[in-house]
């Protein structure tokens, strides 16, 4: 017998902020290990438009051109982020927010999509899996062609308020269409790990430096910038002051900008499939540099010695 898991449909897009500190107050509760239960919900956004002028804003502060027909490829990560945070900020999600690692994320994009289209967004936890510092979990977001707009669509603005429930419906999206693009990040929470949940350090050495092509000073207001376009306002990214409570001697950059201004940089073919893994905080203010060949891109620093980001981009699906 086939067995469904439940879907929440929202009526609107929840707000970051009430998540940030409902995460943050719950988190000292948190006993993360790789076996825990999460939660089996998926979260799905029906009607789903895009506001326009924080679309122009992302595009500016990660180096994507502005105005184009179809969204940048790391932009439908911005929609699914407040769902994602719904869940991980809950009480029976088992990692603790505070101090959780961005540390990869995959991304299939199967057609370009249209800036004026409306969309449908998925959104669950696919499980947790031990990792030699901790445990990680693995968060997907799917987007799917929605219905036309209407009385029911929700804006992108949609993400200043709270989000209700309507009600439940089984793993399918409400259009019943195939995903036009999806992806998978995983979030690592570092805690002490026994000798039979940590698997072996990988001895795989740091690969060689890319061809460095450009060259690129980040402000100091970098991270204001960014979260103002995302509304990701995490205190890590915003100011020395509230980063030095984490334990960052400065504010460091989003690790979804340094993906993003990359492959602004890069490039990506219509139907692309993405794979980047975050290696180390980029400080702000500062240099990095970028370098990239044979559809591998990276982030270094200034110097070219220290790596931030790599990954890698191939057309979907592969030759």
């Amino acid at each position: 017998m086939t067995t469904t898991t439940p879907a929440a449909t929202l009526t609107g897009a929840p707000a970051l902020a009430p998540l940030l500190a409902r995460g943050a107050l719950l988190s000292p509760l948190k006993r993360p290990r790789p076996d825990a239960d999460f939660p089996r919900t998926r979260l799905v956004l029906p009607g789903l438009r895009i506001d326009l002028a924080k679309l122009a804003a992302y595009e500016r502060v990660c180096g994507f051109a502005t105005g184009a027909d179809a969204l940048p490829v790391t932009y439908p990560h911005v929609l699914g982020f407040p769902l994602a945070m719904r869940l991980m900020s809950g009480r029976d999600f088992p990692l603790p927010l505070l101090g959780l690692v961005h540390t990869s994320i995959t991304v299939t994009r199967h057609a370009p999509m249209p800036a004026t289209g409306t969309y449908e967004l998925t959104v669950y936890v696919e499980g947790l899996a031990a990792h030699r510092r901790g445990t990680e979990a693995s968060v997907v977001t799917q987007v799917r062609p929605g219905a036309a707009a209407g009385r029911g669509s929700a804006s992108a603005r949609g993400a200043t308020g709270t989000a209700g429930v309507t009600g439940t419906a089984g793993v399918t999206g409400a259009t019943g269409a195939d995903p036009v693009w999806e992806s998978r990040s995983t979030y690592l929470a570092r805690h002490r790990t026994t000798a039979a949940h940590a698997p072996e350090e990988p001895s795989a050495e740091p690969p060689a430096p890319l061809p460095a092509l450009a060259e690129w000073p980040l402000g100091g207001d970098l991270g204001r910038r960014y979260a103002a376009a995302s509304g990701d306002r995490n205190p890590i990214h915003l100011h020395p002051l509230t980063a030095r409570l984490f334990g960052f001697p400065r504010a460091i950059a989003h690790g979804m900008w340094t993906v993003a201004r990359c492959l602004a940089e890069h490039g990506t073919p219509d139907a692309a499939a993405v794979r980047a893994r975050f290696r180390a905080p980029v400080l702000l203010p500062g240099t990095v540099t970028y370098g990239a060949g044979d559809g591998r891109f990276e982030m270094r620093g200034g110097d070219g010695r220290r790596l931030h980001v790599s990954g890698e981009v191939a057309p979907y699906p592969a030759a």
